[in-house]
């Protein structure tokens, strides 16, 4: 939806990301840095959000030594054959098992997530590799066609060379691994830059590798804010780039490239993400998928719902239903004891910036469901919030990465789709209820990637790509499909000796 008429009153939060097609706080180091940037230094430090203690400092890297390495040992790398580099990955696999406890706890305090969350994440980790081996296998396949006249025609697949892999701090460890595991099997040499709000989980990923035998030349990590993502994705050595973030900093990422068309750009970005509620029997079950799909990691999930569209005669029970779960969610430390659903945001720039724009909301005609409330000034801890958004003539549409859930209430299935689809994102969609005649016309209607029946739009498949349209990314899905983005098709026509005939036009 425009936001043409409040755009100038947007709070400050919004206005770099409306104006630059909307920014996810989550992203990796920004191309197209806003006011929260990370000024050029010679050392980058990484702070916990549950206490504001210092975790972990390093030198930003030198991004062009870092690179020729990569250059110089990517031939080798690419040689081997394919099933010595998935042996090779496999190893990696069992070394985060080895790691499992240390990789956990060096999430759970670097993002602020609870510990039950980040073994989650460890575990995703570890899955990430046998299903990329399979999809590796399905997806480029070796293909041939025998011709007794034409020879063989073979389809065969080759590494990009170098690639950049851009991770950002909601899953430190899970979103990039899940770019760098394909890219290696396919024999790419990486270049990994976590976000500069998590690079002591990228560390800890790199020690794995590397232990497990891939070669520290092979699969690098970049310590840098901003500048040395510039750097990396400008670098002539760097043959394409995937990355995992915000829509700003992907569109910043495209716009850089725009005359590199050698260079794969695989964009994995937010979303707008809507859930419908149509006519269901079981409120509470219903309440339950918007509330994980709403809360869960405090709302920092490229996935999670950011809209609920409610039908008008279903709205009362619904949301009163929600707001009852919400009212119940503990929020705490990682290692808080009961253990806390959610934890804090990633920092206290995104907190101010989210308590900012829900006060944006209420005065625009937004109407307090349940209110965000931020319970340390000094710490980047907020409640799970719900505001009616109904009542707002032009709802802003922005990616707020965190825990606010708009609410908008409608009277017809077509109204419904309407408003699903009254975004410039396309991630993910879900309808909770309905007839099976109901899904169908939603799923045929809805402009998004992934599109969910009865289930929380958070935690899609790894046996599934992940798609994107719209400002979500650049059509490359994710997931099961990123074999696709990491090595290329090699059309070969083949025969034993060579034969020809000029039948026409010779003397």
């Amino acid at each position: 939806m425009a936001v043409s008429s409040s755009q100038g009153h947007l709070p400050n939060y919004w206005k770099s990301t409306v104006m630059n097609a909307v920014s996810k706080r989550a992203s990796v180091a920004a191309l197209d840095p806003g006011p929260d940037s990370t000024a050029k230094a010679e050392e980058l430090i990484s702070y916990e959000p549950a206490t504001g203690e210092e975790l972990w400092r390093d030198k930003v890297s030198d991004v062009d030594d870092i690179v020729k390495r990569a250059r110089r040992a990517w031939p080798a790398w690419a040689a081997q054959s394919l099933a010595n580099r998935m042996e090779l990955v496999r190893r990696f696999a069992n070394e985060v098992r080895k790691e499992a406890e240390k990789l956990a706890s060096t999430i759970a305090r670097e993002t602020g997530k609870p510990m039950w969350e980040a073994n989650a994440e460890v575990e995703n980790v570890i899955a990430k590799v046998e299903f990329s081996i399979r999809a590796f296998a399905e997806r480029t396949a070796q293909r041939k066609l025998d011709n007794a006249m034409s020879g063989k025609m073979a389809v065969r697949h080759k590494p990009h060379g170098v690639m950049a892999v851009l991770g950002p701090s909601n899953m430190p460890a899970h979103l990039p691994n899940a770019h760098i595991i394909p890219a290696l099997i396919a024999g790419n040499a990486v270049v990994f830059k976590p976000s500069e709000k998590a690079p002591a989980t990228g560390e800890l990923l790199m020690r794995c590798f590397n232990h497990a035998g891939v070669s520290a030349a092979v699969v690098q990590m970049v310590v840098g804010g901003p500048e040395t993502g510039q750097a990396l994705v400008a670098h002539e050595g760097v043959d394409g780039v995937l990355f995992t973030g915000s829509a700003n900093t992907g569109i910043a990422i495209n716009r850089k490239l725009a005359t590199r068309p050698d260079k794969i750009a695989a964009l994995e970005m937010g979303g707008n993400n809507p859930m419908v509620v149509w006519d269901t029997p079981k409120v509470n079950d219903a309440a339950t998928l918007i509330v994980q799909s709403a809360f869960t990691s405090a709302g920092q999930r490229c996935t999670a719902a950011r809209r609920l569209i409610v039908k008008a005669s279903m709205y009362d029970d619904v949301v009163g239903e929600v707001k009852q779960i919400a009212d119940r969610i503990i929020v705490g430390g990682p290692y808080d004891e009961p253990a806390p659903f959610m934890g804090p945001v990633i920092d206290n720039f995104a907190a101010d910036g989210l308590t900012e724009s829900f006060v944006y909301l209420l005065s625009h005609g937004g109407k307090a469901i349940k209110h965000l409330v931020r319970q340390d000034e000094d710490l980047p801890f907020l409640s799970p919030s719900i505001i009616d958004t109904t009542g707002i003539k032009d709802r802003p549409d922005v990616e707020l990465f965190g825990p606010i859930l708009q609410v908008i209430k409608v009277d017809d299935f077509d109204e419904a789709i309407a408003e699903a689809n009254n975004t410039r994102f396309g991630l993910a969609a879900s309808l909770i209820g309905g007839t099976p005649q109901e899904y169908n016309r939603f799923w045929a209607n809805i402009r998004a990637g992934i599109v969910n029946w009865n289930r929380p739009t958070i935690g899609p498949s790894h046996a599934a790509p992940v798609g994107d349209i719209g400002l979500s990314g650049n059509h490359r899905p994710y997931g099961y499909y990123s074999a696709d983005y990491c090595a290329y098709p090699v059309t070969s026509g083949e025969m034993d000796q060579p034969r020809a005939v000029i039948g026409v036009g010779l003397s």
